[in-house]
């Protein structure tokens, strides 16, 4: 596994919409709450500001209204250590925003961006900077729902052969069932991800999308084309398949606060692992630390561990890392 193939180093560029983002604090339905908490949500922006976190270069590229909302947005994704000079400010369109609404059965999200500035990009943002210096592109499933020009962006990202893009692409499928009331999800998503570097799916997302019955070898078999696909099974493990073999890390256990934003997490700890040339156990590792710090924060991003307790912590032999549960002082017995 240590020879297989990696990313060349160098900036990521994250693309897609950020968007404003109320929730009810404390957390409870809706139309009981009496306060709302004001946050920023982005998927794309949530890998690069924990991109950030490990020292990893990265710029989000997007849109965003001339707003109170854009302006708070725009800040907060620098904030984390994020290049945001290539943002666009929209004059005519608004900032994106989403409501959660916490419930029994888990948080539903209801969403505020038809039309939103983020909606209206286009492949012409691929011309220039800040992806013409780009060692990665990071895209997800959500933005080729938003809009026809938004489609055609990913798309267009995605059609020259990996050998001839000048970036690396790491596509995370990021199914939005919300966003996909025309049933095209299985179909578009399934032929974007193929074309892609590295791809992230949950395997009960890909279950939903194109299979009941799909395990990480059928997955494989369907996604054929990425060097590297990593197939995360909720709480239980991470698989990432290489054309050099399997490797399964199991997660670590710890106390759940939300999960919103554990994905993006975990996809930015494992890219940040590729890029600093780990081994894939360690990049799973990697993106299983960077995942828990969402999993304890109610927004979508927390503080990592201290670099020394990460470093601990990616050295532990694999049968204390199964036994290693998140915010005890030692391995338990």
């Amino acid at each position: 596994m240590t020879a297989a193939w990696r990313p060349a180093p160098g900036p990521v560029v994250c693309l897609g919409e950020t968007m404003a983002a109320l929730a009810p604090d404390p957390p409870r339905p809706l139309a009981d709450a009496g306060h709302l908490r004001l946050s920023v949500a982005g998927a794309e922006s949530n890998v690069a500001m924990y991109l950030a976190a490990h020292g990893v270069p990265a710029r989000w590229l997007s849109a965003v209204g001339d707003d109170p909302l854009g302006r708070r947005v725009r800040a907060a994704v620098a904030a984390a250590g994020v290049d945001v000079t290539h943002v666009r400010t929209d004059p005519h369109r608004p900032t994106g925003l989403l409501l959660k609404n916490p419930g029994p059965a888990g948080t539903r999200v209801h969403y505020y961006r038809t039309g939103s500035a983020a909606s209206a990009l286009g492949p012409g943002l691929l011309d220039g900077e800040p992806v013409g210096s780009a060692a990665l592109l990071h895209l997800t499933g959500i933005t080729p729902a938003l809009s026809a020009s938004c489609r055609a962006l990913v798309t267009r990202a995605l059609a020259p052969p990996a050998a001839e893009r000048p970036y690396t692409v790491s596509f995370d499928v990021n199914h939005r069932a919300a966003l996909w009331p025309d049933g095209t999800a299985p179909t578009v998503l399934r032929a974007l991800a193929d074309r892609a570097d590295i791809v992230f799916v949950g395997l009960d997302e890909a279950q939903e999308l194109w299979g009941g019955d799909l395990t990480v070898t059928g997955l494989r078999e369907l996604l054929p084309g990425p060097r590297i696909l990593v197939v995360k099974d909720g709480a239980r493990t991470a698989t990432a398949v290489t054309t050099d073999g399997t490797c399964t890390v199991p997660a670590l256990r710890t106390a759940v606060v939300e999960p919103v934003g554990a994905g993006d997490a975990f996809a930015a700890g494992f890219l940040a692992g590729l890029l600093r040339a780990e081994t894939l156990p360690r990049a799973l590792r990697l993106g299983h630390l960077t995942a828990v710090s969402a999993l304890k924060v109610t927004g979508d991003h927390g503080p990592l561990p201290e670099a020394a307790d990460i470093a601990r912590l990616l050295g532990l032999p694999d049968r204390d890392w199964q036994r290693y549960e998140e915010g005890s002082e030692a391995v338990r017995s």
